[in-house]
């Protein structure tokens, strides 16, 4: 009877051994899958990561070139509208000269106008006193004689 009962423990104890060892083994295996899951997760993150980073570096270039195109237009309106304050100042004085020109031709064309004007009454006076002056001049010689009439 011995025997049975202690096959009967082996076999009591067999059992009992099974089932713990059933619960480590699915343990182990849930180890291994998430260790593998965790594996995969961490390349996935290492992946995203990188291209943070790339994305970081070419977002950081880009606002430094950003910044340097800003200070170069910046640069080139201060130019340009010095440039503007200039050609205003010159358009301004070019805009006094033709006016003072304008004047001056004005005041040209009169005076033109008065000498015109004043060289035509001498020079009428003159053809006037010159042909007297012929007309005088050929009676004197005798080529003209004034017949009187009767």
């Amino acid at each position: 009877m011995f025997v049975i009962f202690a096959l009967c423990l082996a076999t009591a104890h067999a059992e009992a051994t099974n089932p713990i060892q059933k619960v480590l083994q699915l343990l182990s295996d849930l180890q291994a899958k998430i260790l593998k899951e965790g594996d995969a997760a961490q390349k996935v993150y290492d992946e995203f990561a990188e291209m943070c980073d790339d994305r970081s570096k070419e977002i950081g270039f880009e606002i430094k070139t950003g910044k340097a195109e800003v200070a170069d237009l910046e640069a080139t309106i201060a130019k340009e509208t010095a440039d503007m304050d200039a050609l205003a100042s010159r358009m301004e004085e070019l805009s006094a000269t033709i006016a003072t020109d304008e004047a001056d031709l004005k005041a040209a064309t009169e005076i033109r106008a008065k000498e015109q004007a004043d060289f035509a009454k001498e020079e009428a006076e003159l053809i006037e006193v010159s042909t007297h002056w012929s007309v005088r001049s050929l009676f004197s010689k005798g080529k003209c004689r004034r017949e009187v009439r009767p």
